[in-house]
């Protein structure tokens, strides 16, 4: 727990502010439409919604991985404390302090877990702490610990999750962005990586902004959640709050107002019936 103590600089005074902001790809696709929405210091945010409705391109709007993909916010103003963030490179958006861990896993395949964790080292600090560094990351992620050695290519997808966080916190990170971190996972890895994601919250002080299609999860994460809809921010609160939301339990946690399991077949125009569309 020493090299946990050690590592207040982890700890961020620091806000996050999407304001209105618009995301265009190839010139032509208008992706987001005037997106708002807030991450405070220490707080875990939630992103919902259906696949399309703009999740990742919105991490990938802060993160400055749009440019890799020939999108550009076009309107609006993305802010880390009193800097701007729009405009700038991928690369200086994780000096500031903001990670994503983009969906997929994406490992260096034919390096081992532990050289994985020193790759991400690097952006610290030019790797002077790698050795504290993955002494931490193996407090939470004891199994890396034991697969420091093997291959990342033969991992498991659940191991290759814990992987991809771990070397993000490598970088130190102040804002973790996740995407997507429970994509065909069983539901008990489900609920220990979300575990491990609450302890890193707690102790490191570190803010969270997690995209997340499994709501049940993310709602038991997250201090606030958003949810999206074409491009759109249709509904936001507390996540206990939206927890309690009728259209919630009906349209994402397959809750009917009993309290039941929803059958969406004889929901033929759910999307019609949202109030928050209404």
């Amino acid at each position: 727990m020493a090299a946990i103590r050690e590592n207040t600089d982890l700890t961020t005074t620091m806000t996050l502010s999407v304001s209105n902001i618009e995301v265009v790809y190839n010139s032509v696709i208008l992706v987001l439409r005037g997106i708002s929405l807030e991450v405070e210091p220490g707080k875990v945010v939630s992103l919902l919604g259906p696949n399309g409705a703009g999740k990742s391109t919105t991490l990938k709007a802060i993160s400055g991985l749009l440019r890799a993909e020939l999108g550009e916010v076009t309107r609006g103003q993305i802010h880390w404390g009193s800097e701007r963030l729009d405009g700038m490179s991928a690369e200086d958006v994780v000096r500031m302090g903001l990670v994503q861990v983009i969906e997929g896993r994406l490992l260096f395949r034919h390096l081992t877990v532990e050289e994985n964790l020193r790759v991400g080292g690097m952006v610290y600090q030019g790797g002077r702490h790698i050795r504290d560094d993955l002494e931490r990351v193996y407090h939470y992620f004891p199994a890396l610990a034991k697969l420091s050695r093997r291959v990342s290519g033969y991992l498991s997808g659940g191991e290759g999750q814990m992987l991809v966080i771990g070397r993000a916190m490598m970088a130190h990170p102040q804002l973790l962005m996740l995407d997507e971190p429970s994509l065909g996972l069983a539901p008990m890895l489900v609920h220990e990586i979300f575990d491990i994601i609450r302890d890193i919250n707690r102790q490191e002080g570190m803010s969270v902004l997690i995209v997340e299609q499994n709501a049940r999860a993310a709602l038991e994460l997250a201090d606030h959640a958003y949810v999206m809809e074409d491009g759109r921010i249709v509904l936001d609160g507390p996540a206990e709050q939206m927890r309690e939301n009728e259209d919630i339990k009906e349209f994402y946690l397959g809750l009917n107002q009993a309290g039941g399991r929803k059958n969406y077949r004889e929901v033929k125009h759910y999307k019609r019936r949202k109030r928050w569309l209404g």
